[in-house]
């Protein structure tokens, strides 16, 4: 059959390969150490799925506005100018199935053939392959373990050329959980302003810093919204992944192209999903705490127990929930990279791990610690009894 080029271009992602295989030996009663997924492992809310109780009662089942009803627009609105100290208005904002949506949807709108889009390395698997699709050119820009894979603005200074029409950031980042400094982030922003560059700011994981760190945002800087766009998500900070409700923060004529896209595809996200993410934004956030210091305390122990793992290096995370140890050391003797290991350690061991190749840095694996401290203990006793096992027999 003979398909579009477009879609020759790009690939199942990574981590749904993984998941896919994950869940095959899952069905067959596999007892697997799971560090593969990218969700909270806590429930929705209560108050939330209440909301969404109450949307089916009230027959809010039917067609919506493309961008999104108008109390949900309002209420993103609001809770990020709370948030961050941002100013959109509602025809600065739409509503998405997701923040993927939402970046996709933004690509199919600026990029052409010939342009290229700055992507700091590591980052997440679908930033190429969505760039890709619309004909542009995804750029690398590498960042250093030695510096924690922070983005610095001379790292984007170097890699501009006049044909760079977006640079993307992900801080909180996934899959290495890399902060970028607030003071580096307004030098990135300064820098791509002067060279006119649009700024895509992906908050996904904003609200999952730790230590000192606070979320974040560009848009709490004065007269940056002409320049910026600011991709957000419900998924992550109330543990609503498969709600799919995301949105993106813009001027008025990107949110206008991005309605006539999604017009023609989704129509609108779903009706009942919406009014659940209105009584997110506006009920308590305790639930975020409670996730936050959860997360903190699963951090040290799975950092700490990688660290004790000889040949293993890992940088402590600044936010997210990952952690992206290098494994190199442990390359060779018939394990060509990290995918190939990934496919060992999940049919040997039946541990879910995402190989480092995906994010655009070999020699390194994702493990999410969204899972129990239980299973995160049993993880690092089948990792590590695995490459003691590897290296008794080279």
């Amino acid at each position: 059959m003979k398909l579009a080029a477009r879609v020759n271009r790009i690939s199942i992602s990574p981590t749904a390969a993984v998941l896919a295989a994950a869940e095959k030996l899952r069905a067959q009663g596999a007892d697997l150490a799971d560090f593969g997924p990218g969700e909270p492992d806590f429930p929705t809310p209560e108050h939330i799925r209440k909301a969404a109780v109450r949307a089916l009662e009230q027959g809010r089942t039917k067609y919506t506005p493309t961008p999104g009803v108008g109390p949900l627009r309002e209420a993103i609105c609001n809770w990020h100018a709370a948030q961050f100290g941002s100013s959109y208005t509602v025809p600065e904002c739409i509503v998405t199935a997701g923040a993927k949506h939402a970046i996709f949807n933004a690509f199919c709108c600026l990029l052409e053939a010939g342009d290229e889009v700055l992507i700091p390395a590591p980052f997440w698997v679908s930033y190429p392959d969505m760039v890709q699709y619309t004909g542009a050119t995804p750029v690398p820009v590498m960042t250093d373990a030695k510096d924690g894979f922070r983005l610095r603005a001379e790292d984007v200074s170097r890699a501009i050329t006049p044909k760079t029409r977006v640079l993307i950031v992900n801080s909180p980042s996934n899959p290495s959980g890399a902060v970028v400094p607030e003071d580096e982030f307004v030098k990135i922003y300064e820098l791509c302003r002067a060279k006119n560059i649009w700024l895509l700011t992906d908050e996904c994981y904003s609200h999952f810093v730790y230590g000192n760190e606070k979320p974040y945002s560009l848009a709490g800087v004065p007269g940056s919204k002409p320049y910026i766009l600011v991709a957000g998500s419900l998924s992550k900070t109330f543990a609503m992944t498969g709600w799919r409700i995301g949105y993106l923060l813009a001027p008025p004529e990107l949110i206008s192209a991005m309605t006539k896209v999604q017009s023609q595809s989704i129509s609108n996200p779903t009706s009942i999903a919406q009014y659940a993410a209105i009584e997110a934004l506006t009920g308590p956030m305790d639930t975020v705490t409670a996730m936050l210091a959860e997360y903190s305390r699963r951090r040290d122990r799975i950092v700490s127990g990688l660290r004790a793992i000889p040949g293993v290096t890992c940088v402590e995370p600044g936010g997210a929930f990952y952690a992206y140890p290098n494994i190199s050391a442990h390359l060779g003797n018939g394990i060509a990279d990290a995918t190939a290991l990934a496919k060992v350690l999940l049919e040997k061991q039946h541990l879910v791990v995402v190989p480092g190749d995906a994010f655009g840095t070999p020699g390194y694996m994702r493990l999410s610690y969204a899972t129990s401290i239980e299973r995160i203990e049993e993880g690092l006793r089948r990792l590590e009894k695995f490459f003691a096992m590897a290296e008794a027999a080279r």
